[in-house]
């Protein structure tokens, strides 16, 4: 053993090794270029752990180079040889990744793409909440399923804790499959903030007014009872009728058409300033509106 370490010592000792301030900036502008492109195109994808897997395989080599330098013959070949047909693999492996590789480098517009921050494109892409909302609901009254959605502004005051966390995207088809009869999580409410499902399965309290009719389920008195306590908006479709309703401050509002639907979640949402209030019964409360009670008429 004493013997290697004699021989490596002495190998590098009378290795010429020129470094000056040129191969310097070299190496740093290839590193940089190499950094730049891992963060650009790999870091958070899908190819990311194949190129973790690929530095492995290259330090592999270097590592079986070093072994046959040392006259470890046996061991680097060995080596060697299993770096060369894990590399030949990964080319027959992962050929249609390759391929669209060499189609998307020669794309005229990869040289605009190198420039521009594919995360503020991504941010700048809004999701239509209202439109997402909407479409659910349609499905939700027209199908009979049962759907309690829950508008929190302030997560510091919520009962989002109990579910199970999302923290998905807002579409139709997440919240089609949330409150689908034969999954988990159907029987409890979703907690949306901005455009995000914080979580779902949410379990809220009941309402305990006892002058509430008696035809109100338990999805109506959790989302009148969560909205007492809390400055959230509760979004329900009744599993037996269909019918769609907003609880608010307390009370609560059927709805005949999704036009109506549709103004209330955008001034809810804050996404549009609400109407005079001699034309609608609602008034703006940090982003949220209040149904006000009228007098019959």
């Amino acid at each position: 053993m004493n013997d290697v370490f004699t021989f490596i010592i002495k190998y590098f000792g009378n290795l010429k090794i020129g470094f000056n301030w040129s191969d310097f900036f070299q190496v740093i502008f290839l590193a940089a270029c190499i950094f730049f492109f891992y963060k650009k195109f790999i870091k958070n994808t899908s190819s990311e752990k194949f190129v973790k897997g690929l530095m492995i395989i290259v330090f592999t080599w270097i590592f079986s180079e070093l072994l046959i330098r040392i006259n470890l013959n046996i061991i680097g070949m060995f080596l060697k040889a299993v770096v060369s047909l894990v590399a030949l693999s990964l080319i027959v492996i992962f050929q249609p990744e390759l391929r669209r590789f060499l189609g998307y480098l020669g794309q005229a517009s990869f040289v605009a793409n190198l420039f521009t921050n594919h995360n503020s494109k991504k941010k700048d892409k809004k999701i239509d909440v209202v439109k997402e909302l909407i479409e659910s609901v349609k499905y939700f009254s027209k199908s009979h399923t049962g759907a309690l959605i829950v508008f929190q502004s302030d997560l510091s005051n919520t009962y989002y804790d109990v579910g199970t966390k999302l923290n998905a995207d807002l579409s139709t088809e997440l919240l089609l499959t949330i409150f689908h009869p034969n999954t988990p999580l159907h029987d409890g409410a979703v907690v949306i903030n901005g455009d995000k499902i914080i979580s779902a399965g949410v379990l809220l309290p009941l309402t305990e007014d006892p002058k509430l009719s008696w035809k109100y389920g338990t999805r109506h008195r959790a989302a009148i009872g969560m909205t007492e306590t809390s400055d959230a908006a509760c979004l329900v479709v009744s599993e037996e009728t269909g019918d769609v309703s907003i609880a608010l401050g307390g009370n609560l509002k059927k709805y005949e058409d999704l036009i109506s639907l549709k103004i209330d979640l955008e001034n809810i949402l804050g996404l549009k300033e609400p109407e005079k209030e001699d034309k609608k019964t609602i008034f703006k409360i940090n982003n949220f509106v209040t149904i006000k009670k009228t007098s019959g008429k």
